[in-house]
């Protein structure tokens, strides 16, 4: 892996994949070449994720106080009735006509002794979204779908997440296990995660994603297009980053999530467009 330029982690995720194909797909590389080529670059990509983990470890983890993100805007976000900015009639234009009314008489349910769960699908590996969230009021769920810092049972999950690419099935057919060892979905049967995200989505209630802080790349294609695509979610809504010159990456965000979608005209009915979303709260931790 020789690319340096790479500027998020899913950019190396992605960029292992691609070495991977090359490798998988060279003509003028014999089998055992291609498998020795293959080892050569599972060690490597073990290394960046060990140096992933040891700079999130002892320059993110062991530097910042995460208890400011208690006081954080996003609350706010969340429960906008709690903000006293509530309006029931521009929060339905986020939804579908057919779903309105099953929003109306949710919403008519939010003060009631009600079941409702919302579910923190975290891809963060610090400590940050419990921090952000440890006040929400009602019943939650934080899933850290990729593994959490210092967890042996829910250890790190750095890989590549996309068996809907055309050149899965070529890798899978190989016939060796060398080949799947950084796929991410091997790794979340090693948990009860994956299984839990199943389990809020396949439940009898339909639900709105919220979408903070992701890019929404193809290293997660398989599972944002199981949640994406499911009948239960009913809108997807984005808050994007709004830059110091005015500029934001709302349509960078909104053309990631519709490579997720087999559906073209499904992806168009649930995205919520701009005019309904705003910037993401932006906080500087500070140092401990």
């Amino acid at each position: 892996m020789n690319k340096k330029n790479s500027e998020n982690w899913v950019d190396i995720e992605n960029e292992y994949y691609r070495e991977l194909k090359t490798i998988v797909k060279l003509s003028t590389l014999t089998i055992a070449e291609k498998k020795q080529q293959t080892i050569i670059l599972n060690k490597e990509f073990e290394q960046v994720k060990n140096l992933l983990e040891r700079y999130l470890k002892e320059k993110i983890d062991e530097q910042y106080d995460f208890t400011l993100c208690r006081n954080s805007l996003i609350n706010d976000i969340l429960l906008p009735e709690l903000a006293n900015r509530f309006d029931e009639k521009e929060f339905l234009k986020e939804f579908q006509y057919c779903d309105q009314l099953y929003v109306k008489e949710f919403l008519g349910k939010l003060n009631e002794n009600y079941n409702l769960i919302t579910h923190f699908l975290s891809f963060n590996y610090t400590q940050v979204v419990y921090e952000y969230f440890v006040r929400f009021p009602y019943p939650k769920q934080i899933n850290y779908i990729h593994g959490k810092l210092n967890a042996p049972i829910n250890k790190v999950n750095f890989g590549f997440g996309d068996e809907m690419d055309d050149d899965y099935k070529l890798i899978e057919n190989i016939d060796d296990n060398e080949y799947l060892r950084n796929f991410k979905s091997f790794q979340y049967l090693q948990n009860s995660n994956y299984k839990s995200l199943l389990d809020f989505v396949e439940s009898d209630q339909k639900f709105q994603v919220y979408i903070m802080g992701h890019s929404c790349g193809l290293s997660d294609r398989t599972m944002l297009n199981t949640i994406f695509e499911h009948p239960n979610c009913i809108s997807i809504k984005v808050f994007y980053h709004q830059k110091e010159d005015g500029t934001d990456n709302y349509t960078e965000i909104i053309q990631n999530i519709s490579r997720h979608f087999n559906k073209k005209k499904l992806m168009r009915e649930k995205i919520v467009n701009k005019t309904l979303c705003e910037p993401l709260p932006q906080i500087q931790l500070p140092l401990k």
